[in-house]
């Protein structure tokens, strides 16, 4: 676990409302945002909490500096922890700063390949009205993150700072945008060469092979790229600083020789960090997209800025026309007075709403013409479908692989057909939407989520067979691997794991559903839903369908099977009795 403060280099830039509204928006990505936590606020939203702490930050008029302190706390590579112990990380961070009883908005974010939580922190205290500033914050952190690691059993890592802020902040430039830093290239390049000058001559000409220049500026020395690059001495190592260098040389001496004469064996330019790629075509492409895009926007610019003349000198022109027409008006001079205030004023707020509408235009054309940065471009590229792009960003140094809990196939991997990607991260790790839960693929093996329910574990199985087929490993825990053997029990899924256990347990949870879900009979009992049992047949709402039953005479049955025709038959059979028994009295006498 880090924690890292971001501090604000002007005060002027400092706005909580953008940082809260920056760490809250989803960014059409539906798995960016995990829980948002609100703090020592009356309101209940987002929107309403920001309003509350800026109306606190006003209150304190004395403070020049920077009223709000972001902080992002971000966890290992794989790391998944609960929200119980994020809220608790969250509250101990702030409390062991001083911020305990300070207002703060904290968002949690799953769009890149680390966890990571924003904590936007009002520094203002909500009920003193001061001001409070950390002293040396990044030593309180690394003890805070040590503590918290052991406590909530956290993957360890090392917070003893090992290089100073500029190095540090060239490093960061490096991870973000993907280019090498001068510091970077000359620790790689050529330090172990520059180091091993005897001489301030030879120390000199060491540079001139590498295309540097070391001058001397201020009180230290400072070395020169050939495009025009500076950076302190010092940052690239302690053993340039001119203090080791004069106590190792003697006093400074600068270069005697102003125009080198020879060509420099090799220079710093501004190109991207080492691949396990070739991206020389891709780089190429990159730099034309910018020249053109640069030119475009340029063009657009220059557009919004003749519509804004033209409208202006429309504008004058129109209010030009007026005070013509006034000044041929035959009224008193206190109404043409009147009358030359009113087309001034008109004149004004015309101005005014041109001058808005150009300030909006303008803002639309930088926003959509915005330069990439070289790993910003690369993942553009690979969310429309480059695979060299997505190669380019997974053959980085800082990509390892997913880690924990995942699942993985036999053989080369086809790409997801249906599966709709939900972002991309900049070490080419392609987040899935599956259900209610996301799920990770490096290119060789899938992650899923840790909220992921019985649903979204089957929507990645399916994503998994999509991908490498009906052979599949599963890493993780034996929680992990139980949960992903039911769903694919469950959701009836045509697959088979590489694990002899795991796939016998699988069948064995097969078998046993088939014999469950099948229906068992007995002798002399219909399945249940074919027939009643005989004790419910024949009751009172089919009793006149069913056939009459006469004792006596044998009748003959009626054809009708109503109640109706039974009952008919039976009287008239009691009738021919009658008429038979008299005719027998009558023969007798």
């Amino acid at each position: 676990m880090i924690a890292k403060h971001v501090p604000m280099r002007s005060a002027g830039k400092s706005d909580f409302a953008g940082l809260a509204r920056y760490i809250t928006d989803k960014q059409s990505k539906e798995h960016r945002l995990g829980n948002v936590y609100i703090t020592n606020c009356d309101a209940e939203t987002v929107r309403d909490a920001i309003t509350e702490i800026l109306a606190t930050q006003q209150i304190n008029t004395r403070a020049k500096g920077d009223k709000t302190y972001h902080l992002i706390v971000s966890f290992r590579a794989g790391e998944q922890p609960s929200d119980a112990i994020l809220k608790a990380v969250e509250e101990r961070i702030s409390a062991g700063l001083g911020y305990g009883e300070h207002q703060r908005i904290t968002a949690v974010h799953n769009d890149t390949d680390n966890l990571h939580l924003h904590i936007a922190i009002n520094k203002i205290h909500p009920r003193k009205n001061t001001i409070h500033e950390p002293y040396y914050s990044h030593r309180t952190l690394s003890d805070l993150c040590t503590t918290l690691e052991q406590e909530f059993g956290l993957e360890r890592d090392n917070h003893i700072p090992r290089q100073c802020a500029a190095a540090s902040r060239a490093n960061d430039m490096e991870c973000h945008a993907g280019i090498d830093s001068l510091v970077g290239w000359i620790r790689r390049e050529c330090l172990d060469a520059i180091r091993g000058a005897q001489s301030w001559a030879e120390l000199h000409q060491q540079m001139r092979d590498n295309g540097l220049e070391l001058a001397l500026r201020g009180n230290g020395l400072l070395i020169k790229a050939s495009d025009g690059t500076m950076v302190k001495a010092s940052t690239v190592s302690r053993d340039l600083s001119k203090p080791a260098l004069e106590k190792r040389l003697g006093s400074f001496r600068a270069s005697t020789e102003q125009h080198p004469t020879h060509q420099a064996q090799r220079s710093y330019c501004k190109e991207p960090a080492r691949l396990r790629v070739d991206s020389t075509e891709l780089y190429a492409r990159y730099k034309q997209d910018q020249k053109n895009l640069l030119s475009i926007r340029d063009q657009a610019l220059a557009e919004a800025q003749r519509r804004k003349v033209r409208a202006i000198e429309n504008a004058k022109r129109a209010a030009a026309m007026r005070r013509s027409a006034i000044k041929l008006v035959g009224h008193g001079r206190l109404v043409k007075k009147l009358l030359y205030s009113q087309v001034s004023a008109a004149l004004r707020t015309d101005l005014e709403v041109i001058r808005k509408n150009y300030i909006l235009e303008r803002n639309t054309i930088y926003q959509h013409g915005q330069r990439r940065q070289w790993l910003d471009w690369l993942k553009h590229e690979a969310m429309n479908g480059n695979e060299k792009a997505l190669d380019a960003l997974r053959a980085r140094d800082v990509a390892q692989g997913l880690k924990g809990n995942t699942i993985q196939g036999q053989g080369n991997s086809q790409p997801a057909r249906a599966a709709k990607i939900d972002n991309i991260t900049k070490k080419g790790t392609i987040i899935y939407r599956a259900g209610s839960c996301a799920v990770r693929d490096d290119g060789y093996r899938l992650q899923i989520s840790k909220e992921s329910d019985q649903a979204g574990v089957q929507q990645a199985l399916k994503l998994a067979l999509d991908r490498y087929g009906d052979c599949i490993t599963v890493n993780g825990s034996p929680e992990f691997k139980a949960k992903v053997i039911k769903a694919a029990v469950d959701g009836q899924l045509a697959i088979r794991f590489a694990d002899a256990t795991l796939e016998r347990y699988r069948q064995e949870l097969v078998s046993r559903k088939s014999m469950t879900s099948s229906p068992t009979t007995k002798a002399n009992i219909p399945p249940i839903g074919k027939a009643p049992p005989p004790m419910r047949r024949n009751r009172l709402h089919s009793l006149s369908q069913l056939a009459a039953l006469s004792l006596g005479n044998k009748v003959p049955a009626p054809q009708g099977n109503g109640y109706l025709d039974s009952r008919k038959a039976k009287l008239q059979a009691e009738m021919e009795a009658k008429k038979a028994n008299k005719q027998n009295k009558g023969r007798s006498m």
